[in-house]
């Protein structure tokens, strides 16, 4: 076994103190830990693990998957086109299928230095708030003030005859991080350039926050963790005091018409997965819906404006229930060598830095779930769903709701040791700038400055124990 393991015997004994039928175990693995997803867990581990239907999926409903599969990956066109029901692409728009950002249902990068767009990666706009009413109404229901003339995202491709709102690149400095054996990692500090910007000068105070498209898998899942289960681990993190205290971001829910728990996005700026669904179509395709009925162009925009569309509204209830119930049901792989010593001992010492403060290990769907299969399952996403402010390394400066400029959701770790096979790099964080794990974790301020400054303490072997683990996720 180990070196790292004596090490971890006083946490063993604390935690099964503290809850014997909770606690984590490091010498075995525990009852169904590979299972991620609990029965909706899927085995495949190739460059197509992530696009599979959950496992638990019947063959019939499989059938719906697929239909929702075809929606999700194939292309929208331009309107007219005497293909209707995938047509009214635009006219600005920053890609024409949603597959395009998520490949392979799999996580973005930022652009490559040759890239002709940015593709994977967004750029979100927002200015401060004056404190008026209209602006507060704004905040609201958009959780921002959208810049007055390119609004909420940029988008960098257009249809014939609109211009499109800009190219964005990004540019890196580099810095050092030393562990205490002396080893260094070199870190990259990502620098947002935006050019040919086709209305304009940006508003002289813009907030600018670049975003790469997180994996797709599990989303039902994390849809299905009751609301009191989040609320309960925020409460739990409060109580214990070591200065880790997540926050629920409260988010407007247009189909409710009132604020509701955030749960997907980078900063928990949506509250449902149909209304993810929805303004992503709104605003990286540039295609309506019966939720969002106009193109997404603003007052300054006429060419946009004044644009063909594809009908009222373009993406059909059908077409939105389809996708939904694809995104939803896309299953989570298994884990790998839950039973590995060196995995074993990284999971331990994952536990004893306190990273599961945040990514919290386990959750139980309810039993009242959007679907069946999602209902009363077991799962292990390692993350709390709530907002953490992680240092000013990480802030982008722009308030999402009641997210800060430097806090972040805590992003699920399951299928992250995948993220190679299926997405053909290993680039982490919000906007990519991590170029592995190691990096990733390196960049963790704020409430998790602490858990760090431990792992800079871990030897090399301690280091590969702790990938090896991440990787086994």
């Amino acid at each position: 076994m180990f070196a790292a393991l004596p090490r971890l015997l006083p946490l063993l004994l604390t935690l099964s103190l503290a809850a014997c039928d909770q606690a984590p175990r490091f010498d075995r693995a525990e009852a169904n830990e590979a299972l991620s997803a609990g029965t909706a867990s899927v085995r495949q581990r190739d460059q197509n693990a992530f696009s599979l239907p959950s496992a638990n999926l019947s063959g019939e409903r499989r059938l719906d998957f697929s239909v929702g599969n075809s929606f999700f990956r194939n292309p929208w066109v331009i309107a007219p086109s005497t293909t209707t029901a995938r047509d009214g692409l635009g006219p600005l728009f920053n890609t024409n299928a949603c597959q395009n950002c998520h490949v392979r249902d799999g996580r973005g990068h930022p652009p490559e230095a040759d890239a002709s767009n940015a593709v994977s990666m967004l750029v979100r706009l927002s200015i401060p708030a004056d404190g008026g009413a209209e602006q507060a109404q704004l905040i609201e229901r958009l959780g921002v003030v959208p810049e007055p003339v390119y609004g909420t995202q940029l988008q960098d491709m257009a249809n014939p005859g609109v211009v499109p709102e800009g190219k964005v690149r990004v540019a890196y400095a580099t810095q050092s991080v030393r562990f205490a054996d002396g080893h260094e990692v070199e870190l990259r500090q990502p620098s947002l350039q935006l050019s040919q910007l086709g209305y304009g000068a940006l508003h002289p105070q813009v907030q600018l926050s670049v975003r790469v498209a997180p994996p797709m898998i599990g989303l039902g899942l994390l849809e299905a963790i009751p609301e009191s289960a989040i609320l309960a681990g925020a409460e739990a993190q409060r109580r214990a005091g070591t200065g880790v205290a997540g926050q629920a971001n409260r988010v407007w829910d247009d189909t409710r018409q009132q604020t509701v728990l955030g749960r997907f996005g980078w900063k928990a700026g949506q509250p449902t997965l149909d209304q993810q669904n929805r303004h992503a179509f709104s605003a990286d395709m540039g295609l309506t819906t019966s939720a969002l009925p106009h193109d997404d162009c603003t007052a300054a925009q006429a060419d946009c404006r004044a644009a063909v569309n594809g009908g009222s509204p373009e993406v059909s209830d059908n077409i939105l229930r389809l996708v939904l119930f694809y995104t939803r049901n896309l299953g989570v792989p298994a884990r790998r060598g839950v039973d590995d010593a060196e995995v074993l001992a990284g999971k331990g010492l994952f536990h004893q830095a306190g990273c599961a403060q945040c990514h919290t290990p386990q959750f139980t769907t309810a039993a009242d779930a959007a679907e069946p299969e999602l209902a009363n399952q077991q799962i292990r996403p390692y993350s709390d769903l709530l907002l953490h402010d992680m240092g000013p390394g990480l802030a982008d400066g722009r308030a999402e709701f009641q997210a800060s400029g430097s806090q972040w959701r805590t992003p699920p770790l399951w299928g992250i040791g995948l993220t190679e096979t299926v997405s053909g790099h290993t680039q982490f964080l919000h906007d990519g700038r991590a170029r592995n794990l190691l990096e990733a974790v390196l960049w963790h301020g704020g409430e998790a400055e602490p858990a760090k400054q431990q792992v800079l303490h871990f030897d090399a072997e301690q280091r590969r124990a702790l990938l090896a683990f991440l990787n086994s996720l």
